[in-house]
């Protein structure tokens, strides 16, 4: 198992450490619900160094990025990010990621997608890189931390020369933080309650650790794992992928329809996208709320009132903010509707739920 740049950090604090994406990679520190609790009322601190990083210049560097991406890169400008997935030939989804457009007169593109998937997309990327466009994988080179919380804003600005006041969501800067120059910080966050990601040096992501861990306890700033990082996405119903999307993904069925620019011409897969869309989905992803104590999880199947089964879960937990077990599955229409009545299979018992419009939690 690889180890990212802050290994060490993780067992000092006494992580519980799992294989994820090919790393030994911090669970849990001290409880999920904890950690859960610290990001949504004040702040935690995620590692993510396992993030795969992709650099894209070159003479044709945006058109090779329109090519195999789902969003129009076009629209973006120096600091601007987006979020969108890389379509394969059957109108599936590669995986989902990240576009940066970096900062310098000529366009330039850094691509961040999930460390599972690191190795076959940088395959991927290269076998469609038909252009004038250079590749470069950073991944290895990158380490990454993810401050969130509502405390984040202040912690981090007592340590960085960004202008943190006048910064936007789906927005990156750069500068020094604690002391390290040449830093990348952005706004795109994945639990909810608002916060930075913090790109450097693989070899400099610990200093940047370390005084965030300094400066942060009064603030009442704590390490946070995968295990809260998924129920804090959960709440908000971001898809994870490998279970709410895959290679044999519809994105239209996955809602993703709003990261889709068919207007902006061909790229990998749009005309399967585009038939999808046209015919209209079979199924759909929702989110529900289970009124039971049990947790649906994974691959359970979905049932309607007749005892007929209409979808699968793709994920579940139990919700530490709003006190029960929460879900996303896909359904076959009209069974998508908020309000409608489903429920979860367990062995032999039917666990009721209730279709829900995300997101679960919203910031206040």
């Amino acid at each position: 198992m690889k180890k990212t740049p802050l290994y060490q950090k993780h067992i000092d604090l006494g992580a519980k450490m799992s294989p994820f994406a090919g790393f030994e990679m911090p669970v849990v520190y001290s409880s999920i619900n904890e950690e859960h609790r610290a990001v949504r009322e004040k702040a935690g601190m995620f590692d993510v160094s396992h993030m795969g990083e992709f650099l894209v210049t070159g003479k044709e560097a945006t058109e090779l990025v329109q090519h195999l991406c789902s969003n129009d890169a076009r629209k973006l400008y120096p600091g601007r990010v987006q979020y969108a997935y890389f379509p394969n030939e059957k109108g599936g989804i590669v995986d989902d990621l990240l576009i940066y457009r970096l900062f310098g007169e000529e366009p330039s593109y850094m691509l961040v997608v999930n460390g599972a998937n690191e190795e076959k997309d940088w395959e991927w990327v290269n076998k469609h890189n038909n252009f004038d466009a250079k590749l470069e994988n950073i991944s290895d080179q990158t380490g990454l931390v993810a401050l969130q919380g509502p405390a984040s804003k202040e912690i981090l600005s007592a340590l960085t020369d960004i202008d943190l006041k006048d910064f936007p969501f789906y927005h990156s800067k750069k500068g020094t933080v604690a002391g390290i120059e040449n830093t990348l910080v952005s706004t795109t966050g994945y639990t909810g309650s608002g916060g930075y990601e913090i790109y450097a040096d693989s070899d400099q992501i610990s200093v940047i650790w370390d005084a965030l861990m300094k400066a942060g306890p009064e603030k009442g700033l704590l390490p946070a794992g995968l295990g809260a990082r998924d129920t804090l996405r959960l709440e908000m119903g971001f898809c994870l992928y490998g279970n709410d999307i895959d290679d044999h993904t519809s994105p239209i069925e996955a809602g993703l329809g709003w990261v889709t620019k068919l207007s902006k011409g061909d790229f990998i897969g749009s005309d399967q996208i585009k038939k999808v869309k046209e015919e209209g989905p079979k199924q759909k992803l929702v989110a529900f709320s289970v009124d039971a104590r049990r947790v649906p999880r994974k691959d359970y199947p979905i049932l309607n009132a007749e005892g007929e089964e209409i979808g699968r879960v793709t994920s579940g937990t139990q919700s530490p903010t709003l006190g029960h077990p929460i879900g996303l599955g896909y359904v076959t229409l009209p069974h998508n509707k908020p309000g409608t009545k489903i429920f979860v299979k367990v062995g032999k018992k039917q666990l009721e739920a209730e279709v829900q419009k995300l997101p679960f939690y919203r910031n206040p």
